[in-house]
């Protein structure tokens, strides 16, 4: 099946690359250095016939705003709410794995990269939150979940539909 994965989309640049949306970060970091920022990625996703995968990536300036970047993939219909949710993690820490690599060979050391997980409490995720959360640690990351986990139950599920 077709993958964009590859490509992210930005709403103000158009189509990317991961090395033109890096690119694209650090210039937005760059134009008000003294602020704190956060590098997020969450993933979502939407079956109809098929699974639709959105994974997205977010530099949010803390208290002034954000840009983000999102990719899409389709996969055959996942009816598992487990596996689908394990699968969009494992799409966000290749992501964050990516970053993590360019930012160590930019020297952006201070710009840490937060996994936002679609499971929380309420609802059917909530015997996945230890699993998930484990996975996301476990890769050396910083995991937040609902109702704190936007990049993934805001930004990504906008795209999914």
């Amino acid at each position: 099946m077709p993958s964009d994965r590859n490509w992210f989309e930005s709403p103000t640049e158009g189509r990317l690359d991961i090395d033109e949306m890096f690119r694209s970060i650090l210039a937005y970091v760059e134009q008000d250095p003294e602020q704190a920022y956060q590098l997020i990625v969450g993933s979502d996703s939407h079956t109809r016939h098929e699974t639709y995968f959105v994974t997205a990536v977010v530099i949010h300036r803390m208290g002034k705003g954000a840009r983000y970047y999102f990719s899409r993939s389709r996969h055959r219909a996942i009816r598992s709410l487990r596996q689908k949710v394990l699968f969009e993690t494992s799409l966000s820490l290749q992501v964050a794995a990516r970053l993590t690599e360019l930012l160590e060979a930019s020297k952006v050391a201070d710009l840490d990269v937060e996994i936002h997980v679609d499971v929380g409490q309420q609802g059917e995720t909530r015997t996945l939150i230890r699993e998930i959360v484990g996975m996301v640690t476990g890769s050396g990351y910083r995991a937040r979940i609902k109702p704190d986990s936007f990049g993934a139950s805001s930004v990504a599920d906008k795209f999914t539909k």
